[in-house]
């Protein structure tokens, strides 16, 4: 392996190089050096007018895989992380059977060990996600499971909560929850507002999640531990892990790409690809989430990808299931955001943050360094359609929509792929 990328702008704040256009010599893998001069390479990347940032990292995917791979599976999945610019993907646990026995986790990383994109499964707390009864989760962390969490589910018994906080101490494990009150949630079908009467939808209001932070953050505090809440999508939540932080707690969060682009107020049409859950909030909810971000209290911004068939979405609105699907549109809804939120503000959310919250090993754009890289073409426009889209599944809005911001080449160690 023997890489020449000409004239490629670096975008990685941790890097001294960062903001400065170079040529990056790769060889077996490692970056062999980073300067302005000519290298040879049996494979030159032309890169002038490219950003080349650390390779991307999804820390919230669904892969579906084992028992729904009609809507995705680890091959595609994988496939479809590494043309979005992702060098790594933590995956769920909501598959059937739900990921939460040291088989399962062998199951993830036997079939996922030559892909270009580094998959990395996180393990059910409870046994069928159903949050009534442990995992052996400290089995789970020596078979390789990254974190613990019931994924789409909440984990709504508190002594459950309690108990995995002070199990996961023995081996610094991290719990991570997606806020939500379910029995104020229960058969709705988006965010609680104006919007929701005028449509006559049953409402979601953020009330459901900002009672399970503060549960949380108290539980956190009587039994130690971390925590990392996913998927946060208020104003509200943003100051309650504000002050915490403040505080002291061990505490990180995740905010999903759709809640920086979009409100509940794109649903008036009914469209069920905008139907997810959490649900879209407003737009004030929207600010305060960018405003999170700029100010380091949102630690990353996660894909969320959500693959659904046909059948789960082409149906009356409140009957669809909830999800996106979100990966390949990352870099694009990104780009949407440049008015509010810049590539310094947000690559660090999807490259360093992450690596850091789940303890893998770091990836810098530095001589010496094993190659984990992700190069940009930020002016290329294309259409998510059928022949560009690589998911089996289609349930984005933007299908059929121009895009602005491709990925043009992934390079993970000794593994690379050039996209067209």
């Amino acid at each position: 392996m023997n890489i020449f990328l000409r004239e490629a702008k670096i975008l990685d704040p941790k890097s001294p190089h960062h903001n400065k256009v170079v040529n990056i010599h790769i060889k077996d893998g490692r970056i062999e050096s980073i300067d302005k001069k000519e290298h040879r390479g049996e494979t030159v990347i032309e890169a002038k007018g490219m950003v080349l940032s650390p390779g991307w990292f999804d820390m919230r995917a669904n892969f579906n895989d084992p028992g729904n791979e009609h809507r995705e599976d680890l091959v595609t999945g994988a496939a479809t992380a590494a043309q979005s610019g992702f060098t790594g993907v933590a995956i769920l646990p909501n598959t059937e059977p739900v990921i939460q026995t040291k088989s399962h986790i062998e199951y993830v990383r036997s079939r996922s060990i030559n892909f270009l994109t580094d998959i990395l499964p996180m393990a059910a707390v409870t046994i069928d996600a159903k949050g009534e009864e442990l995992t052996e989760m400290l089995d789970l962390h020596q078979a390789g499971a990254v974190a613990f969490t019931d994924g789409e589910k909440p984990l709504w018994h508190t002594d459950i909560m309690l108990k995995s906080l002070i199990y996961l101490q023995k081996v610094n494990g991290l719990l991570i929850n997606q806020p939500e009150d379910q029995l104020l949630t229960r058969f709705g079908s988006m965010n609680e507002s104006t919007v929701s009467t005028v449509l006559g939808l049953k409402g979601m209001p953020t009330l459901a999640e900002h009672l399970m932070i503060k549960r949380d953050l108290d539980l956190l505090k009587y039994a130690g531990g971390k925590m990392h809440f996913s998927n946060i999508t208020s104003a509200e939540s943003v100051s309650l892990i504000k002050k915490a932080k403040k505080k002291g707690y061990h505490i990180t969060c995740d905010v999903s790409i759709h809640h920086l682009i979009h409100t509940d107020e794109d649903l008036m049409d009914y469209d069920s690809n905008y139907k997810i859950n959490p649900p879209l909030r407003t737009d004030n909810d929207r600010k305060a989430l960018i405003k999170g971000l700029k100010e380091g209290v949102i630690d990353v911004i996660t894909s969320s990808h959500t693959p659904l068939d046909e059948e789960s979405k082409k149906l009356e609105f409140d009957r669809a299931e909830f999800g996106i699907a979100g990966l390949q549109t990352m870099l694009p809804s990104l780009f949407r955001l440049s008015n509010e939120l810049n590539s310094e503000e947000w690559i660090e959310k999807i490259t360093h943050n992450p690596r850091m919250i789940l303890n893998q090993p770091s990836a810098s754009i530095e001589a010496k360094q094993t190659a984990n890289l992700t190069l940009i073409d930020t002016k290329s426009k294309w259409t998510l359609d059928d022949s560009t889209n690589r998911s089996k599944s289609r349930n984005s809005p933007f299908f059929q929509e121009e895009l602005t911001g491709k990925v043009k080449a992934v390079i993970n160690g000794t593994q690379f792929q050039i996209f067209d």
